[in-house]
């Protein structure tokens, strides 16, 4: 490669790197997470995370989920790494299959966190390069999370687990991606029981927050790049965003919306979570 041809790329990655970063990857299944036990009556323990959530995650005035990373002191850093030591030791093929659900959205919750605790402070997870490839930018590529023996990006747990496995397009309200632009971060662990409410509730959040559909000045929607990453979940086009945003619309927005036939990308806030940005 020349010096001229390397200048040339390294100057192209540097503007368009950036819009590109998260062209998300297909829902394309890792068979070995398929195994379960339906006849397996093991509840996880997830005391430590939900101690976490309870103490540092809020309420932004502006209605957006936000952590308090500044706040977190060193025993609650402890305890964090703990709960993730321990999920990472759990045998999830051998749990029945709501089980696992509740168990991959918890692990890349909390190893999100970790995440940004670790390199606390910082302005967005993008700062956190260390997937491989050079027209990737952040942390979900890399492989760094191991259960039963094999490695896994956080890519691996949303696209090759979750995604494909359940087919429930309410999982993308369910993970932490630590922005201010996505689904908020709940503050109450996913277990096994309440993780259909859960699902439920995330969705209209998001939904009916002004960062996921919103109706412009002369009456045209715009919604959150969200549904542009994943429109094949969403429908696989317009009509089925506006449907699947209809199932979840109060009353204002659901009069709003039977109006209109194109979804125009709204864009997407990349900004840390951070509570001490509370605006």
């Amino acid at each position: 490669m020349s010096r001229r041809f390397a200048a040339l790329l390294l100057l192209w990655c540097s503007f368009c790197a950036p819009a590109i970063a998260r062209e998300m990857p297909d829902a394309e299944l890792w068979d070995r997470w398929t195994r379960h036990d339906e006849a397996a009556s093991r509840v996880l323990d997830h005391t430590l995370w939900e101690r976490f959530l309870s103490r540092y995650v809020v309420t932004a005035e502006d209605g957006t989920s936000r952590v308090r990373y500044a706040a977190v002191d060193g025993d609650d850093r402890g305890y964090l790494r703990v709960y993730l030591d321990q999920m990472q030791r759990t045998e999830v093929s051998k749990l029945r299959r709501d089980e696992q659900r509740a168990f991959w959205i918890n692990l890349y919750n909390a190893y999100t966190v970790k995440l940004v605790l670790e390199r606390y402070p910082m302005t967005s997870l993008r700062e956190v390069d260390i997937s491989p490839g050079y027209f990737t930018r952040g942390p979900w590529a890399a492989k760094m999370i191991k259960v039963e023996d094999e490695t896994l990006s956080l890519d691996d747990i949303e696209h090759r687990v979750l995604r494909p496995i359940w087919k429930d397009v309410r999982l993308h309200y369910a993970l932490c991606r630590a922005t201010i632009g996505a689904p908020r971060l709940s503050g109450q662990v996913y277990t096994a029981s309440n993780t259909e409410a859960q699902l439920d509730a995330a969705a209209r959040a998001f939904v009916n927050h002004p960062r996921g559909a919103w109706i412009v000045e002369g009456g045209s929607l715009q919604a959150s790049s969200l549904y542009r990453w994943f429109e094949d979940d969403f429908g696989g086009d317009d009509a089925g965003v506006i449907a699947h945003l209809l199932n979840y619309a109060a009353p204002s927005l659901a009069e709003r919306l039977r109006n209109v036939r194109r979804v125009r990308d709204g864009g997407y806030d990349w900004a840390l979570n951070d509570a001490s940005t509370n605006p």
